[in-house]
């Protein structure tokens, strides 16, 4: 059946929009702001870093599920069964207890309640913070969709008010910092990987697909052709919003005599433009956000850890392990938790990245396994190494000296034309031994 031209962009604007906001989080609205602070006039380099690794990266990851099934496990079909399964296991504790659940927490924290209760001792706040997220997730309660309903479109709304008086009544003209461009670009690049949207955008593309197949956009083509147009629409909506902070962040004229902590720079341009009231409404919306993302992403790893253990491991357990888990980890300040998540990060998006340029690239032409898994291999190592180097490990250093040699190395994608030819090399000796 032939669908009309009207539902089709209904069909665009509607999956645009879904797009937006999976990637639209909260606990990423402290990254921006912070980067143009520390890059200053150099502003524009560092936001076409950020805008590949934190908007750019995640819709080719959204597209290449679309390509290739209707969610991440089925590229197991492709690549090899347990490597994705594995993966995917890597993937969702990122997204899940050891980094991004934390994170909404400490930043609820350090946003929303710190500034206005400051005596309050954080294990207190946290212990009533993940306690609503266990018994909201456990309940999978209706009240978590019906305040992300209006959440989000209030939290947009007093950003695009912040952005926009920002840019048209500057706090400060931007300053000349120690980065250079390429520097900016990098710093921009590897912040980027923080938002971990990249991640999300391979386990959560399924949510997107299945709404392009009951729009009626059933074969892979036309989910492509959808998701393509759709996409379009969330990463302008990004940019705005990531490129505004960034400016701001650029022009704050924020001057610390200690380290500069992220969520104090937001506090900071909050009340600077926005006044007292316009300040804690971006507190209060980004703190009821990050409960929602909190809910959500814990919902996610109670459901992936009972269908990986077929039951053995029920929702409930894993929601409860997975929340103890998170209280933990989230005593730590969001400064340290972005630290220690660049270990992790650095190491594993370069992998996901990997795989979704290549079968976005090959898919089509190139049905082996081998390739894939050779390249993945060759991208394992090098942003392995690239993970001790940040790390600090001294013992590394003649392999450090060795891996700056290659191509683009500078500019943190030293792994990008290693694996490509790695995967065209495998491919070619394979067709050759076949004759």
């Amino acid at each position: 059946m032939e669908l009309g031209n009207k539902h089709k962009w209904s069909t665009v604007t509607t999956v645009g929009f879904a797009l937006f906001a999976m990637f639209f989080g909260a606990g990423n609205l402290i990254l921006p702001p912070f980067i143009g602070l520390e890059v200053g006039n150099e502003w524009l380099w560092a936001l076409l870093g950020f805008f590949i690794t934190a908007i750019i990266a995640p819709f080719l990851g959204v597209l290449m599920v679309a390509k290739a099934g209707t969610n991440f496990t089925h590229l197991g079909n492709r690549i090899h069964p347990e490597l994705i399964k594995w993966l995917t296991l890597f993937v969702i504790l990122c997204i899940g207890p050891l980094i991004a659940i934390p994170r909404t927490g400490s930043t609820t924290f350090e946003v929303g309640i710190a500034p206005l209760l400051p005596d309050l001792p954080k294990i207190a706040f946290l212990v009533v913070f993940f306690g609503m997220v266990l018994v909201l997730s456990i309940s999978k309660s209706k009240i978590v969709d019906i305040i992300g309903k209006f959440l989000t479109p209030f939290l947009l709304i007093v950003l695009v008010l912040l952005i926009a008086l920002g840019i048209l009544f500057p706090l400060h003209h931007t300053l000349p910092s120690d980065f250079t461009a390429k520097d900016s670009f990098v710093f921009g690049f590897t912040e980027g990987y923080q938002t971990m949207d990249v991640l999300a955008s391979v386990i959560f593309a399924g949510i997107i697909i299945s709404a392009v197949s009951e729009k009626g956009y059933r074969s892979p083509e036309k989910r492509s052709h959808i998701t393509l147009l759709s996409g379009s629409i969330s990463t302008i909506c990004l940019l705005f919003i990531y490129g505004g902070l960034i400016y701001l962040g650029a022009t704050s004229g924020y001057l610390t005599d200690n380290e500069v902590s992220r969520t104090d720079l937001l506090l900071y341009i909050s009340h600077s433009v926005l006044g007292r009231w316009g300040a804690m409404a971006v507190a209060l919306a980004m703190g009821l956000a990050c409960l929602t993302t909190a809910i959500a992403l814990t919902s996610s790893v109670g459901s992936f850890f009972e269908e990986l253990t077929k039951g053995r491991l029920p929702y409930k357990a894993g929601v409860i392990l997975c929340t103890l888990v998170s209280i933990v980890l989230s005593i730590n300040k969001v400064d340290s938790i972005i630290q220690y998540a660049a270990y992790i990060l650095l190491f594993l998006y370069p992998i996901v990245f990997t795989i979704i340029l290549e079968v976005l690239l090959f898919g089509n032409t190139v049905k082996s396994r081998t390739p894939y898994l050779v390249s993945i291999a060759v991208t394992a190592v090098l942003s392995f190494i690239d993970s001790c180097k940040t790390w600090g490990v001294s013992s590394l250093e003649q392999v450090y000296a060795l891996k700056a040699y290659l191509p683009l190395d500078s500019y943190s994608l030293g792994w990008l034309l290693p694996s490509l030819l790695a995967f065209l090399g495998a491919a070619v000796l394979q067709v050759r031994g076949k004759r």
